[in-house]
């Protein structure tokens, strides 16, 4: 089926979805980048203790999580273009409470507030755009997603930039504060799509129900892990195990970040004239085979290569998946976007765990290697989802 031409609107709010996703990454993103700064801000001489520091980002996952779980009925409901407003709103919000926080507890506010606002764009997002694009949800979901990868790429840039030229933690979070705000705005006269135009929208538990769907949750997991395994601890990795300067730690990530866009854009412009299903398991067994590359090789910059390679073959893996699932269940609404992405949050929480534990018990080289289960696993997985894509 030939797909038809987007409508000028259509291509607009394409595009600001695009940007949005771009403020979903500074949500997440520009914490990381100044945790030893803000211990010398907020702990005094003494500085912020590894766990107040811990407690941080725990607290801006939650705030994620909190985020995509709770508007995706409420989204189903009232729409996704309220919540696309209050996200955007929520993250500028958040970024002006960091900047001006007085005290540690206000910050753990602040980055809460921050979290709910990237949960709630992480939520609308994929279904607006995969509803935009119902001939070719595999590329436009890839497409969306790069931009994530893009925002995380300057988001790491310009906070580093910032730091080499004296600009603290405060003064950056109040430079980009207003890009959510111009986003709220431009979105504003805008009409969003209905979720579920062709068939009435089925409830969670009707869709918990199909089988199809609950491998479809396992595999988004596993998609989760595959990405954050690796992210999460190639920089440590690069310092630790493979003996290189910090700044190559942190240059190893932005490389990788830029891979993982380059992947999903790649994906993106090829669109429906690849098998999702097919992608995927090639990302998947490309996956394994980096994965025990970057553990086992015996020369460094190999090891790191194939380390920074697994954001592009892993990168397809997420908003694919979402993809596949809006084509085998048009009707499951934001609220089957809202479980996926929080299965597939779960499963990038999980990973980097898993890799600490057994880096504890051994060492970070047999940790990664660990890692490679989850896309192994991911390919049994789509074996079962890809003979049943076209029967109900």
């Amino acid at each position: 089926m030939t797909a038809s031409p987007l409508s000028r609107h259509d291509r607009i709010l394409t595009g600001l979805c695009y940007a949005a996703m771009m403020t979903l990454a500074i949500g997440i993103n520009l914490l990381p980048v100044y945790l030893t700064t803000l211990s010398e801000t907020y702990g005094g001489a003494a500085g912020l203790t590894k766990e107040q520091l811990g407690r941080l980002g725990a607290v801006g996952f939650g705030g994620l999580v909190a985020g995509i779980l709770l508007t995706g009925p409420f989204a189903d409901r009232f729409g996704t273009k309220p919540f696309a407003l209050l996200g955007n709103l929520g993250t500028s919000v958040g970024l002006l409470a960091a900047g001006l926080a007085p005290s540690y507890e206000w910050l753990m506010v602040a980055i809460v507030i921050l979290g709910l606002g990237a949960g709630m764009l992480d939520m609308v997002l994929s279904p607006v755009v995969a509803a935009l694009h119902p001939h070719d949800r595999s590329g436009a979901m890839n497409w969306l997603h790069s931009f994530y990868c893009v925002g995380a790429v300057i988001t790491i840039l310009l906070g580093t930039l910032a730091l080499q030229f004296g600009l603290g933690w405060r003064a950056t979070c109040l430079i980009l504060s207003p890009f959510p705000l111009l986003l709220l705005v431009a979105l504003l006269p805008l009409r969003f799509p209905a979720l579920t135009a062709d068939a009435p929208r089925a409830q969670l538990r009707t869709l918990a129900r199909s089988r199809w769907f609950q491998v479809a949750l396992v595999a988004i997991f596993l998609g989760g892990a595959t990405e954050l395994g690796m992210a999460q601890w190639l920089p440590a990795y690069a310092e630790v195990s493979l003996g290189y300067p910090a700044w190559i730690g942190g240059t190893a990530l932005l490389l990788f970040s830029i891979a993982m866009a380059l992947g999903r854009m790649v994906v993106g412009a090829v669109g429906s004239r690849w098998d999702p299903y097919a992608v995927m398991l090639w990302g998947c067994a490309s996956s394994v085979v980096l994965f025990l590359g970057a553990s086992f090789l015996p020369h460094p910059a190999l090891a790191l290569t194939c380390g920074i390679a697994v954001g592009f073959t892993g990168s397809c893996l997420w908003p694919t998946m979402l993809a596949v699932s809006a084509d085998r269940h048009p009707e499951g609404g934001a609220t089957m976007f809202g479980a996926l992405a929080a299965l597939g949050n779960a499963g990038g929480m999980f990973m980097p765990w898993l890799v600490g534990w057994i880096a504890d018990q051994s060492s970070l080289s047999l940790g990664l290697a660990i890692s490679a289960v989850a896309p192994a696993a991911m390919i049994l997985t789509l074996r079962f989802l890809r003979p049943q894509a076209v029967a109900r």
